[in-house]
């Protein structure tokens, strides 16, 4: 019911998306003509049955892969005209990513992990070292840094992540199956963090979930139907 996209310029406007992979020579169409505009600081849940195109849709708004045909405009560039390199570099800069399992390197500590992204930056040392830590203490890990991802429970590690998330300070963060491998508790927690993100920090985020209670969380939510968007799964597809 959200309407903040039609305020001013939206973060993300997809016209006409659409994507299809090749199998055994067969052409598979996983998404078909998709529109959609998400506004600055609004909080978007991706909902449908599994195959029904959410992580794809995702990682073509992260610039992880390209659409067959369509424009994905991000802040007010086209990324489906991007390059390989010019992708990489403007996904560096713009989305921080929230994985179902936190994809943090075991040999790292907390703070090394979070600190990884801004060793692409030209950021000093001692700035990196500002970044990391009140990034850290906006997640309640102050007191983890040191510590290995072994030594930490599942929903701190998702905490790691969130703040590796957010430490280039990025335009958008996407969120895969955020709290899939919490149990209830951690990932309500986990929810409470990301409600803050995009409410106290204006962050815009667009989370894909299976689970309804995850998803009510968002300010808006989005349901795919064999690769079409279906705003309202009750309505006939318009």
């Amino acid at each position: 019911m959200s309407d903040t996209a039609g305020v001013r310029e939206p973060v993300i406007r997809i016209e006409h998306l659409s994507k299809t992979y090749t199998r055994g020579g067969q052409p598979i169409p996983v998404l078909m003509d998709i529109n959609l505009e998400v506004g600055r600081a609004e909080f978007v849940s991706l909902m449908g049955p599994s195959g029904s195109g959410k992580s794809t849709l995702l990682n073509l708004i992260a610039g992880i892969d390209h659409p067959s045909s369509g424009r994905i405009s991000i802040n007010g560039v086209d990324i489906a005209t991007l390059d390989e390199s010019e992708l990489a570099d403007w996904r560096a800069a713009n989305v921080g990513f929230i994985f179902q399992f936190y994809n943090l390197m075991p040999v790292l500590t907390a703070y090394e992990n979070v600190e990884l992204p801004l060793l692409l930056t030209n950021l000093s040392r001692r700035q990196r070292k500002t970044h990391v830590e009140a990034c850290l203490a906006m997640v309640g890990l102050s007191d983890r840094m040191d510590h290995y991802p072994n030594e930490l429970s599942g929903g701190q590690q998702q905490r790691v992540a969130i703040a590796r998330a957010l430490v280039t300070d990025p335009t958008l963060i996407v969120a895969d199956e955020p709290t899939g491998d919490l149990d209830r508790a951690t990932g309500e927690e986990v929810l409470k963090l990301m409600d803050e993100l995009h409410r106290d920090l204006g962050k815009t985020i667009v989370m894909v979930t299976h689970d309804p209670k995850a998803a009510s969380r968002a300010s808006r939510m989005i349901h795919l139907e064999k690769g079409v968007l279906v705003d309202d799964p009750g309505a006939d597809g318009h």
